[in-house]
């Protein structure tokens, strides 16, 4: 599976989502400016909501655009076996349940699930608690993530 494809999918992805949260901060940004949005009294709060609405838009596309930075400037390398997983490793895991999922480490923001063929796989960050618990692993260790008190254990399968 190439790496580069996979980080050009995570692009058009994040470019996606920041037209619609600028399509979705425009049109709040209009509600709230709009003459008949103008409050009447203290308990007509629609003008006031909308400029929430707003603001918290712009600050989501303010993060997807950093995102996109740090995506740009990735450069997915080999998996080197003699450092084991790091930031731009393939990776299969397979769960106690024997279901596979392949991960795709890469930076922040960029958590999303791709189709790559009729494989799914899952970008993740090392700041998310599967990323950080895969890093520096080799294949055939054992990874464990706790996710609201419950216990998840996955053995590495392959790493690219």
């Amino acid at each position: 599976m190439d790496k580069f494809l996979l980080q050009q999918q995570v692009l058009e992805r994040l470019a996606e989502d920041l037209l619609q949260v600028e399509q979705a901060a425009r049109a709040a940004h209009e509600t709230a400016t709009h003459e008949e949005n103008i409050a009447e009294n203290k308990y007509d709060t629609l003008g006031l909501e909308a400029a929430y609405l707003a603001t918290g838009q712009a600050r989501r596309a303010e993060a997807i655009r950093q995102a996109m930075v740090h995506w740009r400037q990735f450069r997915p390398r080999p998996y080197d076996a003699s450092q084991g997983i790091q930031l731009g490793a393939l990776v299969c895991l397979v769960d106690a349940h024997a279901k596979e999922q392949v991960l795709f480490l890469g930076p922040a923001g960029g958590s999303m699930s791709l189709l790559r063929g009729a494989q799914l796989v899952q970008v993740v960050s090392t700041e998310a608690p599967l990323g950080r618990a895969v890093l520096g692993k080799f294949e055939g260790d054992e990874v464990f993530i706790h996710i609201a008190a419950v216990r998840q254990q996955f053995e590495v399968l392959r790493v690219c």
